[in-house]
């Protein structure tokens, strides 16, 4: 299928854009797709704006693999994105490829959890960790502080049966700088305190990619406006492990389908792999993400060299 096929909705509003003078130097920031799907034309969006800005500021790409959710992730489905990273010309500076389809990498989630339990020892250390068993049906419907439940003081074992873990931030708004959208300020506790180890006993979103920056040195995090409301959280989390300087953010622009819903990894029609096998080359599939949140006027192809030039000051 021509990506031109592909059926999409309305931009999000808001500038698209970063002014050049904004945006830092030499910064290392990240693609970290979870291998729970095939990549389709959204990760397409970020990967253009990660290795636009890496190259447009001579900065770096760390290439992460985020399968801490074990029950979604499967192996298959990562050698399908790396080839079609690899398809595509969009080659990380670390890790290398091979690495990651020899066997463990520091890269990929699931492959050493000391990291991930060395910052909850950090935090429960400090008497922020408890233990939570409330339904997540009670969750979805909390705006903090705590949880429903009130299990922060209930001093509930970690061990409890079908029991999470979830870290005390604090209340008080949360402000940042955001490359595209300006000032920013949040709650950290939209959805009560955050959640460290989920009740399946995964490690969470929130905390691996709070330490995985840290640790990885990623000092630019480019992501979807749909995780701009995440950010207050995992600021504060970092902080209280001990980040003092914060990574910079962009939240770029969605592409969205007909309905106003953003794309995701059930929209098989857009999927990377499938039209790269149709015949798509990989400029003409960069070329149209761009035109779709609207860095070019029109759609045109990119080469994969050159998309430093839509963010150029």
């Amino acid at each position: 299928m021509s990506p031109l096929a592909v059926p999409l909705g309305p931009r999000d509003p808001g500038p698209v854009r970063p002014d050049g003078a904004r945006l830092p130097a030499r910064p290392t920031t990240r693609f970290a797709p979870a291998p729970t799907g095939h990549l389709h034309i959204g990760h397409l969006v970020n990967a253009l704006y990660v290795w636009g800005i890496a190259q447009a500021t001579g900065g770096r790409v760390v290439l992460r693999i985020e399968d801490h959710d074990r029950q979604r992730s499967r192996r298959a489905f990562e050698t399908a994105l790396l080839d079609d990273l690899e398809r595509l010309g969009l080659i990380p500076d670390e890790p290398p490829l091979a690495e990651l389809r020899a066997g463990r990498s520091a890269h990929r989630q699931s492959d050493d959890p000391r990291p991930y339990e060395a910052a909850v020892e950090t935090v429960r250390a400090r008497g922020r960790v408890y233990a939570c068993i409330c339904a997540r049906d009670a969750l979805l419907a909390w705006r903090g502080p705590g949880c429903p439940g009130a299990c922060g003081e209930r001093a509930l074992p970690e061990d409890a049966r079908g029991s999470a873990l979830r870290v005390v931030l604090g209340e008080g708004e949360e402000p940042f700088d955001d490359l595209l959208l300006g000032r920013q300020a949040g709650d950290p506790l939209v959805g009560g305190d955050l959640t460290l180890r989920d009740r399946l006993g995964n490690w969470s979103y929130p905390l691996c990619v709070v330490v995985d920056d840290f640790r990885h040195g990623v000092d630019l995090v480019i992501r979807g406006r749909d995780l701009l409301d995440a950010t207050p959280g995992q600021l504060r989390l970092g902080r209280l492990l001990g980040r003092e300087t914060p990574p910079t953010f962009l939240h770029h622009p969605l592409l969205r389908k007909p309905s106003g819903a953003k794309l995701s990894k059930a929209d098989h029609d857009t999927a990377i792999r499938d039209l790269v096998d149709g015949g798509a080359a990989a400029a003409d599939l960069l070329g149209f993400a761009a035109a779709a949140v609207g860095l070019l006027d029109s759609v045109r192809p990119i080469p994969t060299d050159s998309l430093g030039a839509l963010f150029a000051p």
